[in-house]
C-alpha cells in the first residue's frame, strides 16, 4: 500500500493520475494546504519544501520503505515501480524525460503564476499579468508544435509526460487561453480527458479543496506563514 500525502493541485493530480493508471493500490493523506498541513512536522518528514505531492511506499525497490517528494521524481519512481509509461529503449526514455522536466521546469512554474496574478494577487499587476499570460501562450504553441506531428507530448505511446502535463491545462480559461488558437493541443487534452484513471485521478480529493476566499487560507498559500524556519 502505498501513502500518497497529497491535496487537489496539478502537482497532486499528477500523482493520483499515474497510481490510478497503474492500477497501484494507496490511500490518501489529504494535506489541506488551505489550512496549513504542509507545515506540519509529520508532513515536513517526507517532505522538507513542505509542498504536495509526497509518498511512502512500504515496499521501495529494495524491499523497504522509501519516501518521496517531488511529483515529477515521483512519476519517475512509479514507472520504474510498475514499468509503465516510460520506454525502455534509452532514446525514447529520454525523450519522455525531456518533456517531463519541460513540465517541471516550465509549464508548472509559468502556468501558476499566471494563474496567481491573473486570479489570486491582491492587486492586479498590469506587467505580471502580461508577462505571464503571454509566457503561457508561448508553452500552449509549444506544446500545439509539438502535437501537430506527434500523437502523445513525448511520442507515440502515452507516458509520464503526458501525465505531468495535463492538470495543468485543465485551468485553461484562468491562464488566458482561446483553446481555437491550438487545436492539435485540444485534440490531445480531450483525447487524455477521456481515459478513465485519469477521471479517476483528478477526483481524488476534489470534494474536499474549497474555493478560496479567507484571509488565512491566503497566508498560508502565499503569505507569511510559508517563509517561517521550521
Amino acid at each position: 500500500m502505498i501513502e500518497v500525502y497529497s491535496w487537489a493541485t496539478p502537482n497532486g493530480h499528477k500523482v493520483h493520475i499515474m497510481l490510478e493508471e497503474c492500477g497501484l493500490p494507496y490511500r490518501v493523506k489529504a494535506v489541506n494546504i488551505g489550512a496549513g498541513d504542509q507545515f506540519k512536522p509529520e508532513f515536513l518528514a517526507v517532505s522538507p519544501n513542505n509542498k504536495i505531492p509526497a509518498i511512502v511506499d512500504s515496499e521501495g525497490p529494495d524491499g523497504e520503505r522509501i519516501s518521496l517528494f517531488e511529483s515529477g521524481a515521483i512519476l519517475v519512481y512509479l514507472a520504474a515501480k510498475t514499468g509503465r509509461f516510460m520506454p525502455t529503449d534509452l532514446r525514447a526514455k529520454y525523450e519522455v524525460l525531456q518533456w517531463l522536466m519541460f513540465q517541471m521546469g516550465g509549464v508548472g512554474p509559468m502556468l501558476g503564476q499566471t494563474h496567481h496574478f491573473r486570479v489570486y494577487a491582491p492587486e492586479k499587476i498590469d506587467y505580471a499579468i502580461e508577462r505571464y499570460t503571454n509566457e503561457a501562450k508561448r508553452l500552449y504553441g509549444v506544446m500545439n508544435k509539438r502535437l501537430a506531428k506527434s500523437k502523445y507530448i513525448a511520442g507515440a505511446e502515452y507516458s509520464i509526460a503526458d501525465i505531468s502535463i495535463f492538470p495543468w491545462l485543465r485551468s485553461w480559461k484562468n491562464q488566458g487561453i482561446e483553446w481555437n488558437d491550438y487545436p492539435h493541443l485540444k485534440g490531445w487534452f480531450d483525447e487524455i480527458a477521456g481515459r478513465p484513471g485519469v477521471q479517476r485521478g483528478v477526483e481524488v480529493l476534489a470534494q474536499e479543496r474549497k474555493p478560496l476566499v479567507d484571509d488565512e487560507a491566503r497566508k498560508m498559500l502565499f503569505g507569511t506563514e510559508q517563509y517561517k524556519a521550521r
